[in-house]
């Protein structure tokens, strides 16, 4: 549980409809199996303790009484478990005589709370009015199980040693009625939803059902975990599936059909608390007074970690997915600069072509904008200005690339250039330190400048997020242009971003594909040093680091809010078989080093499209001071090799 990560379970047991005696054996094995596993809540089916499909037996004295000695025999049998569950059964309210369609939720043999069902169905093949009461506004305390128990629709179960783990809970159809009893439980605070329930399976059925699951824990920003009735239940007209889903934040963590068992995964309540800090939308309750609110006790451990975490947060796993992403991503950036260029009329778009990653992503988005302005590809003045160390590899890659989306190319080498201000500043070209490489930069940015000047254009960033995130690029060198089309999208994106393109290309312009794919084989560089023999002589994730780590860094440490700890935690789990713990607890200290340290750059960047969940616009997303100190952030990775 620590890092607010709590492993949660849905679990359908096998039952035998109206044997109680049987399913509590079969439900409190399935807790001691939880509990073996680590999980810390668990879910059970509505009506599980008697079984959904009991019917008119539900109106039998005998039944009632079987389903509360079940229950004693559960609390018995599972008083020792650091685990809280909620098993659904019916409760007879003794001083109303009304039946209750109930989630009795339990922990170390004590019941914590009684939870009715509100909505209950009574169409197609539901008839449970018929049997219970709805508990809508329901609030009475009667003795069960030897116990004084509250029955109440405005239960809250909160965790003493871990606040942001708060319990809500709904049965069913609760889900699926208009205004479901989870929004009143979220936004009085409950982080963590469970949903007892027995939803037969008809065709077509799953996809809705898992659609109002994911949908729910999103837009409540919270963990939902639905467990549903499976095998055991009467198929004499009806099938249940037993369809459990853990979600978080709209997203599917885990989902299992036509079982029975346990379905588990984490849910991580810090984020959560996080999203909700962040989102001004999300209002909490006025009125709380009537909700009740019972803590419990949990052993503060490790949770061991299943839940996926893609060590490419900014990029889609699955082939598809990703190809949508980058076809989406193309067509935001250049709706972005098509607009820019209308309204300045601008006459060009310059942009330099070094043959790297990130200039050609500029210029292949800029030709997509022209394309949309039905304006020809020699409107944008691609130019190549080569200098120290630039490379044969790269300086043909950028010629090549610009001949054949049909740009007007310029070949300018700025050497004598830099030379010339190198001797007027009294630079030594032997001195091979921060003014020999900005220097070369300055120039560059300088030619693009009086270019877009002379042609009535604009010049066309080409830095990326993951740069701007680390301050890898030159103050008024690459850090300035007129728009920065690539501004919002990391790194680890851009490469597959210019690979999608590179796919998209082969049949219809091989060529074109070709050259793309050589510039996704070379080495990321601002090639500012001498080349080697003619290769390049500076790498930059050997000076900076490898930018998957620092764009995973960046997507927790910024999107998300995590501490370095927690981020740590989450990177070890991601690229355990990739990176050394010491090996990423280096590239971290140097993320933080630098995110905070280059602020003053990211202060006064020129325009750009947000195209993503992250973005470090001062005028949109990100606004820190320039000044600010990374020594707390830096402090809590002290003694972590």
């Amino acid at each position: 549980m620590r890092d607010g990560f709590v492993k949660v379970a849905a679990g359908t047991p096998s039952i035998r409809v109206a044997d109680c005696r049987y399913n509590a054996e079969q439900i409190f094995t399935l807790m001691r199996e939880a509990a073996k596993q680590g999980v810390k809540v668990l879910a059970l089916p509505e009506l599980c303790l008697t079984g959904y499909t009991c019917g008119d037996l539900f109106l039998q004295p005998t039944l009632l009484r079987g389903a509360e000695e079940g229950l004693q025999t559960i609390l018995e049998a599972t008083k020792n478990l650091d685990m809280v569950t909620a098993i659904g059964l019916p409760v007879r309210n003794p001083w109303d005589g009304k039946l209750y369609n109930c989630a009795a939720v339990i922990h170390k043999g004590e019941i914590l709370g009684l939870v009715p069902k509100t909505h209950l169905p009574n169409y197609g093949e539901f008839y449970e009015q018929r049997w219970f009461a709805s508990g809508a506004g329901t609030e009475v305390t009667f003795p069960l199980c030897g116990q004084e128990v509250c029955l109440s629709d405005g239960h809250l179960f909160f965790c003493t040693q871990l606040p942001q783990l708060v319990i809500g809970v709904e049965i069913c159809e609760d889900l699926w009625a208009p205004e479901p009893p989870s929004i009143r439980a979220a936004r009085a605070g409950a982080t963590l939803i469970l949903n007892l329930s027995a939803s037969n399976e008809t065709v077509g059925k799953a996809g809705y059902r898992r659609s109002l699951v994911c949908g729910q824990s999103g837009r409540l920003l919270c963990g939902y975990v639905y467990a549903d009735a499976g095998e055991g239940e009467s198929s004499t007209d009806l099938v249940f599936g037993g369809h459990n889903m853990i979600a978080e934040n709209g997203v599917l963590l885990s989902e299992r059909r036509f079982g029975t068992g346990l379905t588990v995964s984490e849910i991580d309540v810090d984020r959560l608390c996080a999203e909700r800090q962040r989102l001004g939308t999300f209002q909490p309750l006025e009125e709380q007074e009537s909700l009740w609110r019972i803590g419990f006790d949990l052993d503060l451990s490790d949770t061991h970690l299943t839940r996926p975490v893609s060590p490419t947060p900014f990029v889609p796993e699955d082939k598809a997915d990703r190809a949508e992403r980058c076809n989406e991503i193309l067509y935001v950036a250049a709706l972005g600069l098509k607009k820019r260029l209308e309204h300045t009329n601008a006459k060009t778009a310059v942009v330099g072509l070094s043959g790297g990653l990130d200039s050609t992503l500029a210029v292949l988005i800029t030709a997509v904008a022209m394309q949309m302005l039905d304006r020809p590809a020699t409107d944008i003045i691609a130019v190549t200005m080569p200098c120290f160390g630039t490379t044969d590899r790269t300086k043909s890659n950028a010629v090549l690339l610009a001949e054949r989306l049909g740009c007007t190319l310029k070949t300018i080498d700025i050497g004598e250039a830099v030379k010339q201000h190198f001797r007027d500043i009294g630079q030594s070209m032997s001195d091979h330190d921060v003014t020999f490489e900005n220097g070369q930069a300055r120039e560059r940015t300088q030619v693009l400048m009086d270019i877009a000047n002379q042609t009535g254009g604009l010049v066309i960033g080409t830095g990326d997020l993951s740069e701007l995130a680390l301050g890898w690029c030159t103050y008024n060198g690459d850090h300035m242009s007129n728009y920065a089309v690539n501004a919002g999208i990391p790194k680890t994106l851009v490469r597959h971003l210019v690979s999608f393109i590179s796919d998209d290309k082969e049949q219809e312009d091989p060529q074109l594909s070709g050259v793309l794919s050589d510039i996704l084989d070379t080495p990321v560089s601002p090639e500012l040093l001498p080349a080697i023999e003619g290769q390049i002589a500076q790498k930059t994730e050997d000076l900076v680091g490898p930018y998957e780590l620092h764009d995973f860094f960046l997507y927790y440490a910024v999107r998300w809010a995590f501490p370095p700890r927690k981020v740590l935690r989450l990177a070890e789990y991601a690229f355990g078989r990739t990176y050394d713990r010491a090996t990423i607890l280096k590239w971290e200290r140097t993320f933080y080093r630098r995110f905070f340290s280059q602020q003053f750059k990211r202060s006064c960047l020129p325009d750009g499209p947000k195209v993503g969940s992250v973005a470090l616009s001062p005028r949109g997303d990100w606004r820190m001071p320039s000044d600010a100190v990374a020594s707390l952030w830096l402090e809590e990775l002290e003694g972590l090799e």
